[in-house]
C-alpha cells in the first residue's frame, strides 16, 4: 500500500484537513468520533462539521450516519496519513535545514502538505536521510503508510526517582514549546524526578543533571517520555 497524492488529487484543503483531524482524533479517543469533536478540532460549528461530513461521506471518505459518530474508511485514512507524513516531513525539512526553531514549523508545514508531488515527497524524505520522527517526537508514517508510534508515556505518570528520557510533546502550540525551551527541556533530554509534591502533582526534577525546576503537573500531562535503560 503506496501512500501517494493520487488519493488526494481531487480533495480540497479543507477535506485533507478534516481527514486529518478525524485520523488524530481516533488516534487519541478511539474508532468512532463524534461531530462535537470534530468542530471543537476543527475550531468551527457543528453544522459546517456536519455539512463536511455528508461530502466526505459521498466521496466514501468516511463512514458517517447521523448520531452514530464517525470512521475513516480505507481511502480515507490513506490520503490522512499521507497528508500527516508531509507535513511531518516538511517541519523536519524546516527545523534541520532552514533552522527554523520547532515551535515555528507548525503554520508553515500546514501549507506545505498540501503540495500534490509524489516524486517531491520522495525526494524529501531521501534528502533527509529517511526520518523516523519529526521535530516534535511525532512518528512519521512510512511511504507505504507505515507508522511506528513510539512506547512513550506521560511525564505525570512516572515516579520519584525515576530517570527518563523526553520522546515528545502532546502539546504542540508555540506558547508550550516556547516554555520547554526557557526550562532547557529538549527532545533526548534527561529528565530525573526529585520529587512528587503530593497536593498537586507537581514535579522537582532535574534536567541533563545540570540544572533543578519545578513543572506543574498540567507540563508533566503534555511531555512524552521513556524510561532510561
Amino acid at each position: 500500500m503506496y501512500i501517494c497524492s493520487k488519493f488526494s488529487t481531487m480533495q480540497s484543503f479543507t477535506e485533507e484537513n478534516y481527514l486529518k483531524a478525524i485520523y488524530k482524533l481516533i488516534e487519541q479517543e478511539g474508532d468512532v468520533i463524534t461531530t462535537n469533536a470534530i468542530a471543537e478540532k476543527m475550531r468551527t460549528k457543528a453544522a459546517s462539521v456536519t455539512d463536511m461530513l455528508k461530502r466526505l461521506a459521498d466521496k466514501k471518505l468516511i463512514h458517517y450516519k447521523k448520531y452514530q459518530g464517525v470512521t475513516l474508511t480505507s481511502k480515507g485514512e490513506k490520503i490522512a496519513l499521507s497528508i500527516i507524513r508531509k507535513h511531518r516531513l516538511w517541519e523536519m525539512f524546516l527545523v534541520e535545514k532552514l533552522h527554523f526553531k520547532w515551535d515555528e514549523v507548525h503554520e508553515v508545514a500546514e501549507q506545505l502538505e498540501h503540495i500534490n508531488s509524489d516524486k517531491l515527497v520522495e525526494q524529501l524524505d531521501k534528502f533527509l536521510s529517511y526520518p523516523k520522527i519529526d521535530p516534535h517526537g511525532d512518528p512519521i508514517p512510512d511511504a507505504k503508510g507505515k507508522l511506528t508510534i513510539p512506547k512513550s508515556n506521560l511525564l505525570s505518570k512516572f515516579n520519584k526517582h525515576d530517570v527518563c528520557i523526553m520522546t515528545g510533546v502532546v502539546d504542540h502550540s508555540s506558547g508550550f514549546l516556547q516554555y520547554l525551551d526557557k526550562a532547557g527541556i529538549a527532545l533526548g533530554c534527561e529528565i530525573k524526578i526529585k520529587d512528587v509534591v503530593e497536593f498537586d502533582r507537581s514535579l522537582r526534577v532535574v534536567i541533563n543533571k545540570e540544572h533543578t525546576i519545578f513543572i506543574s503537573n498540567d507540563v508533566a500531562k503534555n511531555i512524552l517520555a521513556i524510561l532510561k535503560k
